[in-house]
């Protein structure tokens, strides 16, 4: 989620200082992003040309253009502004330091938003309301930047069986997954109704991970950090002995808590059975394209590098993604055996042109915005940068930037009808794309 340096701290708070609450959140002119676009061609886009809002681009920002590979100096072609800009709209404040997003999808429009103390708030016609969905405050230890109720999954069944699952650490700092119930009042779940699925421990306070996602295949992914510190220095990226820096699969709808499915990579042996993709360092949040299956993962980087990771649909599991070997493209620490296979990320970007912690957000399948569809758009927390990748047809990604927020991007949000959002830890808000 954020990066695990003393003066992240002070970040964030300089941050809170610096913004100021913004109904609107608007498109800062962006240039486009050349290091991965292909000469000629353009897939995303144009970005929009007006300004709608007072608030300012951090100096040095609105030109910088982050890395890929391949790099190829794109040629310049006149884009003309879209007829309408979308903007982020501040749908919903107040919060304690928001971390995550749920749509029910049961018609009553609601949004549940999770708060890193450990609640679950419910967002309904237009107001946050007062009562909790879920409070397990008294559970969770959200007393480090990385902790706390980190991550929420609602069952693909959600609305008949009411089974929704939670990632958050424990009083002790130890990562819990679990399943919680809602209730007969849709607007309340059973604290009572915990069941664990996994207890990991964990040997420093940060890379705790958080993302849950239900897959295409109706399985349990579950992403975990590293272990935290700086530099791996347990080497838990490259340990299948480990679940930390990995992606984990499970089937919940069968066995107690789970059963291991039957094609993940390691059911006979050779490392943990839950593994799916390892050589991560913080995949604080990935997701699958809705349409295509496609997976992306946002993993956060060292000191230097944060990267984009990206899974076709049907792929195998046992991928392995580099880190600590490799920060991005660029080599890190040690080098892998002889014939092992490390997957490259799609894109990376610097921490020089703006940024510090990358975090993932969603292929845009909404319909607000055609110019955006099959898009996937993802931010930085500590800058607030909004940027646009997408593959064009011979496979070559383009990247840009598209959003210039200011707001410390925990989260982004996906609705039922595929429209997005994105929740700004700092200030307590719930942005929309509108």
């Amino acid at each position: 989620m954020k990066k695990a340096r003393s003066y992240l701290l002070v970040v964030l708070v300089a941050f809170g200082l610096l913004t100021a609450c913004q109904p609107q959140v608007s498109v800062l002119n962006p240039t486009p992003n050349s290091a991965a676009t292909q000469a000629g061609s353009s897939t995303l886009p144009p970005p929009p040309v007006s300004v709608v809002s007072s608030t300012a681009t951090p100096a040095g920002l609105a030109t910088a253009a982050a890395t890929s590979k391949p790099a190829s100096t794109p040629t310049p072609t006149a884009n003309p502004p879209l007829a309408a800009a979308p903007e982020w709209k501040m749908i919903a404040g107040g919060l304690d330091r928001p971390t995550g997003m749920a749509d029910p999808n049961d018609g009553s429009g609601r949004l549940l938003v999770l708060e890193q103390p450990g609640r679950i708030r419910v967002y309904q016609n237009g107001t946050i309301l007062a009562q909790s969905f879920l409070d397990i405050t008294d559970r969770v230890g959200s007393n480090g930047n990385e902790r706390g109720l980190l991550g929420v999954a609602l069952h693909p069944k959600y609305l008949s069986n009411g089974f929704f699952y939670v990632n958050y650490t424990d009083l002790n700092g130890d990562t819990v997954i679990a399943r919680f119930k809602a209730s007969s009042d849709p607007n309340r779940a059973d604290p009572a109704s915990e069941k664990d699925l996994l207890q990991v421990k964990q040997p420093f306070p940060n890379h705790n991970g958080g993302s849950m996602v239900f897959g295409p295949d109706g399985l349990l992914y579950m992403g975990l950090g590293d272990g935290g510190s700086q530099g791996d220095p347990h080497l838990n990226g490259q340990s299948l002995n480990t679940f930390l820096g990995k992606i984990l699969r499970v089937d919940v709808d069968h066995g107690d808590p789970y059963a291991i499915p039957a094609d993940n990579p390691y059911t006979q042996g050779g490392g943990l059975p839950e593994i799916w993709a390892y050589g991560l360092r913080n995949p604080w949040r990935f997701s699958f394209d809705r349409q295509t299956q496609d997976l992306y993962i946002a993993d956060v980087g060292q000191d230097t590098y944060e990267e984009v990771d990206f899974l076709p649909a049907g792929s195998k599991g046992g991928v392995d993604f580099g880190w600590s070997f490799r920060e991005g493209f660029h080599a890190y620490k040690g080098n892998p055996a002889s014939g092992v296979m490390l997957q490259d990320p799609v894109y990376e970007y610097a921490h020089s042109v703006g940024g510090c912690s990358v975090t993932g957000g969603y292929v845009y399948r909404g319909s607000l915005h055609p110019e955006l569809q099959g898009t996937y758009i993802y931010g930085d927390y500590c800058t607030g940068l909004v940027w646009g990748l997408k593959r064009d047809a011979s496979g070559s990604w383009e990247n840009r930037q598209l959003f210039g927020t200011r707001l410390n991007i925990s989260s982004f949000g996906e609705d039922h009808a595929g429209e997005l959002y994105v929740l700004d830890l700092g200030k307590g808000a719930v942005y929309r794309l509108g």
